[in-house]
């Protein structure tokens, strides 16, 4: 039976969120073009919808986004016509004649008027819309691309809800972002185009402000930023830069069960299910006061908390759901 999905109800507050969604039987069907287009569509749909994109990392058969979802908020008529034609920049003449319509139904304010205001606000400040709209416009680019039909993707999206703590945040940042390394795409995630990292250190405003945002350093410079994310990607800069994982399951179970520890560096490059599956991650207050919002909307059980194995340096950080599988899995890593 599914879970029900953890969030922080938009009209509460802000909530902060790790997705990560894969093809039907993983397949790898992404070209570099087909990343490119999803690459796009991300940052158009995050707009449209209100969601802030700290950073991501698309691969061939999978992709994860880091985002803030804000509290909602009112929205003025002019900026759901702004958001609405960000889903179309290169608009058709029906697309043109369309807004003309909507526009005149606005000044009008009739039934129809409130009807179409009330399924843009449906689309906005809510992660699960952010992901169903983001899905469904690149599979309706990728089938008709590909004269293919059916779905493409093999599930519902998997998402934790994390404690909006600098130092958690950022961890969970790099984890997405060494995504190609973990893969062997890259030795430096800035060296790989399709993530948010590389795109910050191109230039892209929006990467780096959703960096700095993870390190709650809106006004410093982007150097240090940009100095203090490398530490937390590489560690010691005189680390030796390698493409993939650089410890086995083996070696990490045995770490495990001699209860020592590896620096952080390393950790983040192991595929570790915690980031992906644990529903929600930060301190137990943290998790034990959002399960209780929660709770009051859903009867379930009491609560849990499973501290993470103190296998690196990561402060006391619990998930709410304990794991169905090995906390680290060195298979599919491939790109």
């Amino acid at each position: 039976m599914r879970q029900a999905r953890i969030k922080v109800p938009s009209d509460e507050g802000p909530g902060t969120y790790h997705v990560v969604t894969r093809t039907v039987n993983g397949e790898r069907l992404f070209d570099d073009l087909a990343k490119e287009i999803l690459r796009r569509q991300l940052w158009q749909v995050a707009e449209y919808c209100g969601v802030e994109i700290h950073t991501y990392a698309i691969l061939s058969n999978h992709f994860h986004v880091l985002l803030r979802v804000p509290q909602q908020s009112s929205v003025s008529d002019a900026e759901l016509l702004r958001r609405y034609r960000i889903l179309y920049p290169h608009p058709t003449r029906f697309q043109t004649q369309r807004w003309e319509v909507i526009q005149a139904l606005l000044a009008a304010n009739g039934p129809e008027a409130v009807a179409w205001r009330l399924r843009q606000r449906a689309l906005m400040n809510d992660v699960s819309a952010f992901m169903k709209l983001l899905k469904q416009r690149f599979s309706i680019w990728f089938n008709q691309t590909h004269r293919r039909y059916g779905t493409l993707w093999s599930e519902r999206f998997k998402s934790v809800l994390l404690e909006p703590e600098p130092d958690l945040l950022a961890t969970v940042a790099a984890y997405i972002d060494l995504n190609c390394v973990r893969a062997g795409l890259a030795r430096d995630p800035k060296d790989y185009r399709f993530c948010g990292y590389a795109e910050a250190v191109a230039g892209n405003k929006r990467a780096r402000s959703g960096l700095a945002a993870v390190h709650s350093r809106p006004a410093r410079s982007w150097s240090s930023i940009q100095a203090a994310y490398r530490q937390r990607l590489f560690g010691s800069a005189a680390s030796p830069r390698v493409a993939g994982a650089t410890i086995s399951a083996e070696q990490f179970a045995r770490v495990l069960r001699e209860d020592g520890r590896l620096p952080l560096a390393t950790v983040l490059r192991c595929k570790i299910r915690y980031f992906t599956d644990g529903a929600v991650l930060g301190s137990r207050a943290y998790l034990l006061s959002r399960f209780a919002a929660w709770r009051r909307r859903n009867a379930v059980a009491p609560p849990a908390a499973y501290p993470l194995p103190p296998v690196a340096n990561w402060g006391n950080w619990s998930v709410l759901r304990r794991l169905r599988k090995q906390l680290y899995d060195d298979s599919g890593l491939q790109p």
